[in-house]
């Protein structure tokens, strides 16, 4: 696999870890049942589903996103053979508290020296949707071996403060 490639899957596998809450990918790295390749195969499962539901319409809409649940768990266990439980700690930390506090335009960053990634959040644009929850468009990078990819979404914050992505 390239390195562009395993940055911008890493990209896309911090954007779904951090906007899903990081729920099954903090368990597992915090429990330690998990190692990194679980967890990024479950990070890339989740976010295979969701870019595989919005192609196709009725049986082909399962079908795409069955395939994307499939291929995004093969890739993501190999971007988590390189990225480690603290990498999509930092990013997830990172994010939440940008999406937080941040004004839109300002990024906050991680880095960590012993993986070699890092990476920004940045809120682009704000708003309140139907349910008077505050929603935010986002971008996030990923830097790894000096190659930078980045990727965009739109998280809304939870009555628990944490912020999840829209599933359109």
């Amino acid at each position: 696999m390239t390195t562009k490639l395993v940055v911008a899957l890493s990209a896309a596998a911090i954007a779904a870890y951090a906007g899903l809450g990081a729920a099954p990918a903090a368990a597992a790295c915090n429990n330690g049942w998990g190692t990194k390749e679980v967890v990024g195969t479950l990070g890339g499962a989740a976010i295979g589903g969701l870019i595989g539901n919005q192609f196709g319409k009725g049986t082909g809409r399962a079908l795409a996103t069955t395939g994307g649940v499939l291929v995004g768990g093969l890739i993501g266990n190999q971007i988590g053979k390189s990225m480690d439980c603290s990498d999509l700690q930092s990013a997830n930390n990172t994010a939440q508290r940008s999406l937080e506090s941040n004004k839109d335009g300002s990024s906050s960053s991680w880095s960590n020296p012993n993986s070699g990634y890092s990476g920004t959040s940045m809120p682009t644009r704000t708003w309140y949707n139907e349910k008077g929850q505050p929603c935010r468009e986002f971008l996030q990078t990923v830097t790894y071996q000096g190659k930078t990819e980045q990727v965009t979404g739109v998280a809304c914050r939870r009555n628990d403060g944490t912020w999840v992505t829209e599933q359109g």
